[in-house]
């Protein structure tokens, strides 16, 4: 608090004064520490959330007096709600997302529908992007312009190569992109509208071009020509949201990033850093989870979450779903937690990078210049491409222990003892958040000399395990799988 008090970098004056404040509310009502940082955390938290919790008035008005207006009036108003959320956050600097704006949409109507225009998009648009991480870079996480570029990055990225789509006879296009190809022209005010959407401008989730026409045609409904029923549905994606917060909130005085670094963690016993990064690991994720739950209650509410119905004819809401709460909080399997976490991302990534890739042949090599694509779009620091590296090498490791286990008869009997399943589900846990914890730490320490400290205090454990498996396993398969298995498999 002191820190803060005395000017921190990054945070507002208002905050700067909220601190100040608290520190004398502490002083006279003799609160401990630990309420103290609770409430310094929720301060904190307060100059980050309200442009998320801003969605909801903003889906509630286009809600009652805008569904199924005339679409030019829709896209003024996101244009006009997401340009405000970018001032009343950044200032002045709202002019960068304008300007890319601006220029993709010189991009689209003077390149056309062409490989050049896809080009000449990803290429302006990665640069400018990597240029601001280069210029406002600093060893912390900062709440700054780039945040939201990066995700108007991929968006603006996505309607350029949707766009070259739309000019494709369909039997050259596979079942996916015929859905999000664009076979109109869009003009200015759309893609303005399309780019500034107050549900997603901040933090995503991402969504396509054809998504968003229909959204502004209130074509995103459950009950065609009535206001789509998402209330509870986004009311749910609320609270939940609120309670990642309040858990994050709680275990922020004793859980965080600083703690890693410091002296007091590298004195503590082997077992005892090892189990710190496994927490941490957990918890450091609930902001995001939080920040994502937040904005996909926007998206349902105003109808852009709609997903069709179910076999049921149930109405799905999960378009612009970020997040499986149950599988992130139940999975063992690193697979599990990629599948859980950041869903609208990595289906970009799949759609747009991976499966384009197809060309070079080698599934491997697509998925690793994805992750390293994935690394470079989060920023220029050294920790994002460790973390990237680390989860390809646990994903092949991880595929390959599956395999293993289905295949040898002696680890399958093991493994389908219903007496040892919960033993066998702790182990997996605990192996499964210990290196995904210590996956992240680079991730969010971002520098290499704080990441490198943390990884020598725990001596590489990660990676001298894994990459060990990587070379054992093959050793192993012969030992345990039987010959005929892997005949019958290569057939």
């Amino acid at each position: 608090i002191q820190e803060v008090t005395e000017g921190e970098q990054g945070l507002n004056f208002e905050i700067s004064a909220m601190c100040i404040f608290l520190v004398k509310f502490q002083q006279s009502y003799n609160l401990d520490h630990y309420k103290c940082c609770c409430l310094l955390t929720l301060i904190y938290n307060s100059s980050i959330f309200p442009p998320l919790y801003s969605g909801y008035p903003f889906a509630l008005f286009q809600r009652y007096f805008l569904f199924q207006k005339e679409t030019y009036l829709i896209h003024l108003y996101n244009v006009f709600t997401g340009l405000s959320i970018a001032y009343f956050n950044f200032g002045m600097q709202f002019f960068h997302s304008l300007l890319c704006v601006l220029i993709q949409f010189l991009i689209l109507r003077l390149m056309g529908r062409t490989v050049t225009a896809v080009f000449t998009t990803f290429v302006f648009q990665m640069t400018y992007l990597m240029a601001g991480y280069y210029f406002t870079a600093t060893e912390h996480y900062d709440i700054k312009w780039t945040m939201p570029h990066c995700v108007l990055t991929l968006k603006l990225i996505g309607l350029a190569i949707d766009y070259y789509d739309g000019g494709k006879d369909l039997e050259f296009l596979t079942p996916e992109q015929r859905r999000f190809a664009v076979r109109g022209v869009p003009t200015l005010l759309e893609v303005s509208g399309f780019s500034y959407f107050y549900g997603a401008f901040m933090v995503g989730p991402q969504f396509s071009m054809t998504d968003y026409q229909k959204l502004a045609k209130g074509e995103m409904t459950d009950v065609r020509g009535q206001r789509p029923n998402s209330f509870v549905p986004a009311l749910k994606r609320l609270s939940l949201g609120l309670l990642f917060l309040v858990t994050y909130t709680l275990s922020s005085p004793y859980i965080s990033d600083e703690y890693l670094i410091s002296d007091d963690y590298m004195e503590k016993p082997f077992w005892f850093r090892c189990g710190y990064i496994l927490v941490w690991g957990k918890i450091i994720l609930y902001k995001y989870v939080t920040c994502w739950l937040v904005t996909e209650g926007v998206c349902i509410l105003v109808g852009l979450g709609y997903n069709g119905t179910d076999q049921n004819g149930k109405p799905m809401w999960d378009a612009c779903a970020n997040m499986k709460v149950w599988l992130y909080e139940t999975t063992p399997l690193f697979t599990g937690t990629i599948a859980s976490f950041n869903i609208n991302t990595n289906a970009w990534v799949a759609r747009y990078i991976f499966k384009r890739l197809k060309f070079l042949g080698n599934k491997l090599l697509s998925q690793a210049l994805a992750l390293f694509f994935l690394a470079i779009w989060h920023g220029l620091h050294s920790g994002y491409l460790v973390c990237f590296q680390m989860e390809l090498l646990i994903v092949i490791v991880e595929r390959q222990v599956i395999n293993l286990v289905r295949d040898s008869p002696t680890l399958s009997t093991l493994a389908s003892i219903t007496a040892l399943q919960p033993i066998f589900y702790v182990l997996q846990q605990t192996n499964h958040w210990m290196f995904m914890g210590y996956s992240l730490v680079p991730f969010c320490l971002f520098t290499w000399d704080k990441w490198m400290k943390v990884y020598k205090s725990i001596y590489f454990l990660g990676h001298m395990l894994f990459f060990t498996l990587l070379l054992v396993l093959p050793y192993i398969r012969k030992l345990l799988v039987p010959r005929k298995e892997k005949l019958k498999k290569a057939e």
